[in-house]
């Protein structure tokens, strides 16, 4: 009986003619092929991975720059180090720490970039840098080690920040030149007019009462009128002296009980309380380290103003104190005819005041002292008030160290 076509052992037997017919393949060819595969795929990730860390380093708003710490040589640096210095990535990897800053600051760059590398510091502020086109800008460099030889430097700009630092201090050094000077001046013009001013006290006084009798009431008048403006320029004087002392005649802080130094104001003050039939009181005062002269001065100024300026009824003045974190803040209080708040930055300056001085006689300097003497504790000074309401000045104070 004959088979039918494509039966299984004719099936089988083309399947065995098939293998005989196949190359073999050497085991160790196959494994090679394997291996070069996964190569050239490792490479292709490394080659990604590489373009993604380099866009991401070079779009960093620092600077950066890798330096051989064995050699000072730069090893690479990204767009914004190139942008900074002037200097493409092929110039720059020519050079070293040396090249890139100026000459005359190598033995503070030096310094601080042996101490990053000894890894006592990783920060350091406006360091001078050279451009290519011999410009210089200041950086902040940040630093990081990329193994045990390599130091990555993170440069930031700080040109325009340097600047104005620089400017301030100049402005500052100036005001206090100036203030000096001022200071000085004021010293000096009102204790060398003290004397033409006694003289002429002295000739009005002995005119008014030699010759007032024979003259007529208009010199009586005129003689009057000279002598207030000469008593009003004396206290003037006396004032502006006392104001050019405070920051040259002060004496050393020592600890100072307040409430000691409030009860020789008021002491200073009994007359003028006396008469105006003062109530003043105050809580436990604390101790400070100030000037005990200038603290009396302060209270002698605050509670002799809360006097002057009372309404129509007896003043009524407390002192208090309170500790508020690391200073102390002092507060007199009154019940007087109040100050508009519009004026409150306006009393402390020196001349300025808020009335004539035939209703309230004052030369207008004594705020301006006690503002003096509080900075120069290292403290500040303002006005808490209401028209008509009563005032309240507040001062702060160092607690004792």
């Amino acid at each position: 009986m004959a088979r039918k076509p494509g039966s299984a052992k004719d099936k089988s037997r083309s399947a065995k003619k098939a293998i005989h017919h196949v190359k073999p393949v050497h085991p160790e060819k196959g494994q090679a092929r394997i291996l070069e595969q996964r190569v050239a795929e490792r490479t292709e990730e490394l080659r990604e991975s590489e373009e993604k860390y380099r866009s991401i380093f070079d779009s960093a708003n620092d600077g950066i720059i890798a330096c051989d710490l064995t050699t000072g040589k730069f090893l690479f640096i990204n767009r914004k180090m190139s942008a900074l210095t002037g200097y493409s990535e092929e110039e720059i990897l020519k050079l070293g720490v040396k090249d890139i800053h100026p000459a005359q600051d190598m033995p503070y760059v030096l310094n601080e970039f042996n101490e990053m590398a000894a890894g006592k510091k990783t920060e350091t502020r406006a360091i001078p840098v050279l451009r290519k086109d011999g410009g210089i800008i200041y950086c902040d460099i940040g630093s990081s080690f990329l193994g045990r030889t390599t130091l990555i430097g993170f440069f930031r700009d700080v040109t325009e920040r340097k600047k104005i630092e620089e400017d301030r201090e100049r402005l500052i050094t100036e005001l206090e030149v100036s203030n000096k000077e001022l200071e000085q001046f004021a010293y000096v013009a009102s204790h060398d007019m003290q004397e033409p001013l006694r003289m002429v006290t002295s000739y009005l006084d002995l005119l008014n009462k030699r010759y007032r009798d024979k003259l007529d009431k208009d010199a009586g008048e005129f003689i009057d009128y000279s002598l207030s403006g000469a008593f009003h320029m004396k206290a003037l004087l006396n004032d502006l002296l006392q104001y050019s002392r405070v920051g040259t005649k002060g004496k050393p802080f020592e600890l100072t009980d307040l409430n000691s130094t409030l009860k020789s104001a008021m002491f200073n003050l009994k007359k003028p309380i006396g008469e105006s039939r003062a109530e003043i009181t105050s809580g436990n005062l604390p101790g400070v380290y100030a000037d005990e002269t200038q603290m009396v001065q302060l209270f002698q100024n605050l509670i002799g103003n809360a006097i002057k300026f009372r309404g129509g009824e007896a003043s009524r003045i407390h002192i208090s104190s309170e500790l508020k974190g690391n200073e102390w803040s002092i507060r007199v209080s009154d019940n007087g005819i109040g100050i508009d708040p519009k004026f409150f930055d306006k009393i402390f300056l020196i001349f300025q005041r808020l009335h004539a001085k035939e209703k309230y006689p004052g030369t207008g300097i004594g705020l301006a002292v006690c503002k003096k003497i509080v900075e120069r504790h290292g403290g500040r000074i303002w006005v808490e008030s209401e028209l008509g309401k009563g005032a309240a000045f507040c001062f702060t104070m160092p607690m004792s160290r």
